[in-house]
């Protein structure tokens, strides 16, 4: 059985007076990559901020991340742990090469010229088309390029979790398609996943697990394969077809 790496249990989180997360619970286990899916304003990114220290969490509330407790502790703390986010929107520099932007991601560790070696050619072999590209202003790449150096950067962190934020969301469909690739990619190199995706049909074909949110709650769950074959579910939840 695998090894449960990120708990949620209880999980209240605000926004000054305003309730986000309205005492959630859920796991992500070694190796998965489980999807958090859910209409605007669900709770998706909060949960996200929540587990980086970035918002007001409940007493009574726990997040545990590899056996650690995280509630209490600030997102400088938290990132060195072994977790790593690739943001909405990608957040590349654009006026900065690609490789420099890869090692904008060896920040949140413990440096050492050997693995930084060893992650930036672990990103290249995966990603050939950044290697191409490595001395390219990341302005200049396309959509799906930034996405992929979003989800390099996030790998040279040398995370045991990486969590994505809306990777497919302003890309074209065979974009998104490639993209969801990337994701099995990083998954098959051993880092769990925590995917927060809009796009229902294509979360739920990669993932193990699924949880859906609903105001601030979990309404359902199940394996990705039970998710996408509720087509009910799928289209009052997440307003999507098959």
């Amino acid at each position: 059985m695998s090894k449960t790496i990120l708990s949620v249990n209880n999980l209240v989180s605000r926004y000054g007076p305003i309730t986000a997360l309205k005492g959630i619970s859920l796991e992500v286990n070694e190796g998965e990559i489980v999807s958090l899916l859910g209409a605007n304003g669900a709770g998706k990114s909060t949960l996200m901020k929540s587990i980086l220290g970035m918002v007001t969490i409940n007493s009574g509330s726990s997040i545990k991340f590899d056996g650690q407790e995280l509630v209490g502790k600030k997102s400088y703390q938290i990132v060195p742990l072994g977790i790593s986010i690739v943001p909405e929107g990608r957040g590349v520099f654009i006026a900065k090469s690609v490789e420099e932007n890869l090692e904008v991601g060896t920040f949140f560790r413990t440096r050492t010229p050997a693995r930084d070696k060893e992650l930036l050619e672990m990103v290249y072999t995966s990603f050939p088309r950044l290697k191409e590209r490595r001395r390219q202003l990341a302005g200049t790449l396309s959509g799906g390029e930034q996405q992929m150096l979003a989800v390099g950067r996030s790998m040279m962190a040398d995370p045991k979790l990486m969590m994505l934020d809306e990777p497919s969301m302003g890309l074209a469909p065979l974009v998104v398609a490639e993209v969801f690739n990337v994701i099995k990619t990083v998954r098959d190199m051993g880092i769990t996943i925590l995917l927060v995706e809009q796009n229902a049909k294509q979360a739920l074909k990669i993932a193990d697990r699924g949880y859906v949110l609903t105001t601030g709650e979990i309404t359902n769950s199940g394996t990705g394969a039970e998710l996408l074959a509720d087509d009910e579910l799928i289209a009052a939840y997440l307003g999507a077809k098959k």
